[in-house]
């Protein structure tokens, strides 16, 4: 009788090749290839490796999900999956792992893409920010560019260096200094250099990383670490929370890795935004009813380096429908509105937080009837700003707001 306890058989193994192919390799990781039924890779890794390939070779398809399904139906064989450098490092093992438990597999990995980069450059991995745009837009950079700061970002082609440049430029790093390395530990290794304003390499090999040494230009715009960007940064048609009070908001709401927000009646998306800006590991929804505030949202995000801004055009509560459920939820318009927060409520996570602000007098009275009958937190908030009146400096108070804060019971 086979007990409890017995150890899993490593049925699948993940080795990381890189541009060197199989002079790179160690003696066990060849000879999990060799002794591997059938082999997964995609073009590029199959050639490397092929003098070692005896069983079948399987070129990794598209969709990308396709190849995990035929991997996992072969568990139990002898099955091989070849990565590029490190299988754990934005790699093809990462999807692996969620599907099959560590000690059925034996990985064997290579040094990274960016490990060799950093040789290169002679630059310390722990003081470097490793981005992939491999597969992503590049607009996810934005938020990391800050004076003096380098960034390793992995790209998705020879097209790649440059969109990254135009970036720079565009939000007034052009001075930055962009190290273009490619092809990595390869006979085709190249490094070349230039700034990101006068970017004019060509012919760049498609399998490329570009380190960045950031330098901020006159009038560039680092987006803060902390919460309550300013009004202007904010593409908007007035329908936009305030930065104080945007700030306030976000410190209710209080983010917590990995969570997911919902933003009901985005507006210019600011919430949603800067929720996402807190954390990598956050995302948010945006639910805006107008189709010109919808796109505005989507450009906003894509301004301020959160391109997973997800927006759902349409208005709630018919639009929340199917959505995955939120851990917190913003409110900034159409609170009063019939059925709003009675659905937003019942999506809620058990102890997920909802943070509602009103201006009008109607939302308000809702607002009020819900602190009665729920508990949590009502606050007023209200700002002035020193503003010129004849000749002189007096107070302008912005209009009241009134917040409701309330965290569901886990019960």
């Amino acid at each position: 009788m086979a007990r409890d306890n017995a150890p899993a058989r490593r049925w699948l193994s993940i080795v990381g090749i890189g541009e060197d192919g199989l002079d790179g390799l160690s003696a066990r990781g060849r000879e999990l290839i060799e002794l591997a039924d059938v082999v997964f890779g995609g073009a590029r890794h199959l050639a490397l490796a092929g003098e070692a390939i005896h069983g079948a070779a399987r070129a990794w398809p598209s969709p990308f999900e396709d190849g995990v399904k035929q991997v996992l139906a072969l568990a139990g064989g002898d099955v091989c999956v070849l990565a590029s450098g490190d299988p754990f490092l934005y790699g093809v093992g990462t999807v692996l792992a969620r599907h099959v438990p560590a000690d059925e597999m034996e990985v064997v990995p290579a040094a990274s893409a960016f490990s060799l980069a950093a040789a290169r450059l002679g630059w310390a991995l722990n003081d470097t920010t490793l981005l992939s745009a491999h597969g992503r837009a590049v607009e996810g950079t934005r938020r990391h560019l800050h004076d003096g700061r380098r960034l390793l970002v992995l790209t998705s082609d020879a097209d790649g260096p440059a969109a990254l440049s135009a970036l720079l430029a565009a939000a007034g790093f052009g001075p930055s200094r962009m190290h273009v390395l490619e092809a990595l530990g390869g006979a085709r290794e190249r490094v070349r250099c230039a700034t990101a304003e006068g970017f004019a390499l060509g012919d760049i090999h498609p399998l490329n990383l570009v380190g960045i040494e950031v330098v901020a230009g006159e009038g560039a715009r680092a987006i803060p670490l902390t919460p309550g960007l300013p009004d202007d940064w904010y593409e908007n048609d007035g329908q936009l929370t305030k930065r104080t009070i945007r700030a306030a908001t976000l410190a209710a709401l209080a983010p917590r890795r990995g969570e997911l927000l919902w933003d009901i009646g985005a507006g210019a998306g600011s919430i949603g935004i800067e929720w996402m800006l807190a954390d990598a590991s956050l995302s948010a929804i945006a639910i805006e009813e107008r189709g010109e505030r919808a796109s505005r949202v989507k450009r906003n995000a894509l301004a301020l380096g959160v391109p997973g801004l997800r927006v759902v055009e349409g208005r709630a509560p018919e639009a929340l429908e199917g959505l995955p459920a939120p851990d917190a939820i913003f409110v900034g318009g159409g609170a009063s509105d019939s059925g709003v927060l009675d659905t937003a409520l019942e999506a809620l996570k058990p102890g997920g937080r909802i943070v509602v602000n009103a201006v009008t007098l109607e939302t308000e009275a809702v607002l009020l009837a819900r602190h009665v009958a729920l508990g949590g937190e009502l606050t007023r908030l209200s700002v002035a700003q020193a503003a010129p009146v004849a000749g002189m400096t007096s107070w302008r108070p912005a209009m009241p707001v009134t917040q409701w804060s309330w965290r569901k019971p886990c019960g």
